[in-house]
């Protein structure tokens, strides 16, 4: 019984757990990709033209990318911390705009409305931070796979957000705005125990390679399987039980990778188990004593130590704070590769579903899972490859 209790506890200081859990909060985590079906029912709700559901678009957009809020306070708090108050952005936001459109409270003025829909998207800011910020400190060596996965699955969050509101209340137009208020502030409770640093640069294994192979296994077997059912529910007319097999399915793939914790954890033996007396303080701070050698370290613990007293401030990879950011060439290439180069995507996505309803399609939620798809395997993609270029 003992050592039965040793091992959960040792899952719980799982590396690859903390991975599984992050990728399930990012899979209800992108309620900002969601907004082009959103969008039409607040227009004919509440009288909108497309100036003013432009104006909404913006305050969705700038609630999604501004996070110096979200970093103070990541700073601050703790990561469950961090994750409970992106929950109640969530929650609040989305939550009083579905009031709104269903009538259940007075309608505010549109600067307003601006706000709400700022509140709510800003809440995702918290569940990408938490999320990237834990996996990355405990794959230091994996980051761009680690990246480009989590990033995918707040992509693909969208397909998978409409297929759930299909079973719950597809005719409602109005139910979907709630379930994205409710859903993920749900599922981000649920697991912000879960998704923190749990020092896993001690837990480097010679089976995370597989473990990865596995897990773009899944990505593509999902964005495949979304796909298809899309297709199918488009195309034919499926009746409730079918999609709530479709469904059901769907959950089990999202839930399969959590094999990989469970296998390592369960089915190893005590040799290639990590070392429990290192698990207990996941985040105590290094001895002067020398870790562990292992055959993918970090590159900074075998270089030579007198390099490193005459350097001044991080190198790229570790933490910076943001002083030390905002001197760094690469921090500005980042922000004005950003800055110039997302608005035509988010465009569209704030303004699918009026481009389908002028093109004549009454289903407006095909293009925004179809786009969420195509988001989900380009960022994946571009995490893998970015690490092979890397390397």
């Amino acid at each position: 019984m003992s050592m039965q209790l040793g091992r959960i506890k040792a899952l719980f200081y799982n590396r690859w757990l903390v991975f599984v859990a992050a990728m399930w909060v990012q899979s209800v985590a992108g309620v900002g990709y969601i907004f082009g079906s959103i969008s039409p029912v607040i227009k004919s709700s509440l009288g909108y033209n497309q100036r003013q559901l432009a104006r909404l678009g913006v305050a969705k957009d700038l609630g999604g990318s501004v996070g110096f809020v979200t970093g103070s306070l990541s700073a601050i708090l703790p990561p469950w911390g961090a994750l409970l108050v992106g929950a109640v952005l969530n929650f609040v936001g989305y939550g009083w705009v579905w009031r709104i459109v269903t009538k259940r409270v007075a309608t505010l003025p549109l600067w307003a409305m601006c706000v709400l829909i700022f509140i709510g998207t800003n809440g995702e800011t918290y569940y990408n931070t938490v999320a990237l910020v834990s996996c990355v400190q405990n794959f230091p060596t994996h980051r761009g796979p680690i990246v480009g996965i989590l990033k995918g699955f707040a992509g693909l969050s969208g397909a998978i957000l409409t297929q759930i509101y299909f079973v719950i209340n597809s005719p409602d137009e109005a139910a979907l705005i709630f379930m994205i208020a409710v859903g993920p502030a749900l599922v981000v409770i649920a697991l912000m125990f879960f998704v923190r640093p749990v020092g896993g640069h001690r837990q480097v294994r010679t089976s995370d390679t597989s473990s990865f192979t596995f897990v773009y296994s899944v990505c593509l077997l999902l964005a495949a399987y979304l796909m298809g059912i899309m297709l199918v529910e488009d195309l034919t007319d499926v009746n409730t039980d079918v999609t709530i097999v479709f469904t059901t399915i769907l959950f089990i793939l999202v839930l399969l990778p959590i094999v990989i914790p469970l296998k390592l954890n369960f089915s190893e033996d005590s040799k290639s188990r990590v070392d429990r007396s290192q698990l207990q303080e996941p985040l105590r701070q290094e001895t002067d004593e020398q870790p562990i050698s292992t055959p993918d370290v970090i590159l900074s613990e075998v270089e030579d130590e007198k390099p490193r007293e005459r350097r001044r401030g991080p190198r790229r990879g570790e933490d910076f704070t943001l002083m030390q950011a905002l001197i760094k060439a690469d921090f500005w290439l980042i922000f004005f590769s950003l800055l110039l180069g997302s608005g035509s995507g988010l465009t569209v996505i704030d303004n699918l579903g009026q481009l389908s309803q002028s093109l004549g399609y009454e289903n407006t939620h095909i293009f925004v899972s179809m786009i969420s798809i195509w988001n989900f395997l380009g960022r994946v993609g571009g995490g893998y490859i970015s690490e092979v270029v890397i390397r």
